[in-house]
């Protein structure tokens, strides 16, 4: 990703933030419970009890949604618009077991004091190489992570694309982490995020060894 096309990504947020406040559609969610069936299908692949990175956390979104169903564990959300942290910083306040950082991914190292690094709804935004900052951004959460990164995206088996957003092969990519970052990966692509919806999208777990 430029610069160029980083500063401006980053406005967008800003904008949305600007314009909707704390809520899904500042983080370009289409409703909540969208949100919140991206958010089970990670929590069912970790222990209640592990401790998580939330890259590109926006506004906490995920803590919160974790918390609600029994998730005890650390967490540390990353995000690169500093509106989002500020917001999610005064919202959890009292959770003694959660931190936020503003995070520049191209800039900043990451923590590898946590288990899983969680990623959603960050690949999804059409970019000017989009693969290349895919494979980056995979790259520098599995050297960090203990155990496994976790993260969605947009697959090219759909039935329409938004030409704003960035659709992938899940196969190609499935392949290409294979070959370059580990042989232990789980793909899911059976899911809808609303009733009657089709399965334009899949999670995919990256681990370091079976079964984490």
């Amino acid at each position: 990703m430029t610069t160029d096309s980083h500063q401006a990504l980053k406005a967008y947020y800003q904008k949305l933030y600007q314009q909707h406040g704390d809520c899904h559609h500042a983080v370009q969610h289409v409703s909540k419970a969208a949100q919140n069936v991206r958010f089970k299908i990670f929590l069912e692949q970790i222990p209640l009890d592990s401790n998580v990175i939330d890259l590109g956390c926006g506004l906490g979104d995920m803590l919160a949604y974790f918390r609600l169903h029994g998730f005890t564990g650390g967490y540390l959300g990353y995000d690169f618009v500093p509106e989002f942290i500020n917001s999610a910083k005064n919202k959890f306040v009292d959770d003694t077991k959660a931190q936020f950082e503003v995070f520049d991914i191209f800039k900043n190292s990451m923590s590898k004091q946590y288990d899983y690094i969680l990623i959603s709804g960050v690949f999804n935004n059409k970019l000017d190489d989009n693969l290349t900052f895919i494979m980056q951004t995979l790259h520098k959460s599995f050297l960090s992570c203990k155990k496994s990164v976790i993260f969605n995206a947009l697959s090219s088996y759909v039935e329409y694309e938004d030409p704003t957003l960035f659709y992938i092969n899940p196969i190609n990519l499935f392949d290409e982490c294979k070959q370059n970052l580990t042989p232990f990966i789980d793909l899911k692509h059976d899911y809808v995020i609303k009733k009657g919806g089709f399965p334009y999208e899949f999670t995919m777990k990256l681990s370091k060894e079976a079964n984490l």
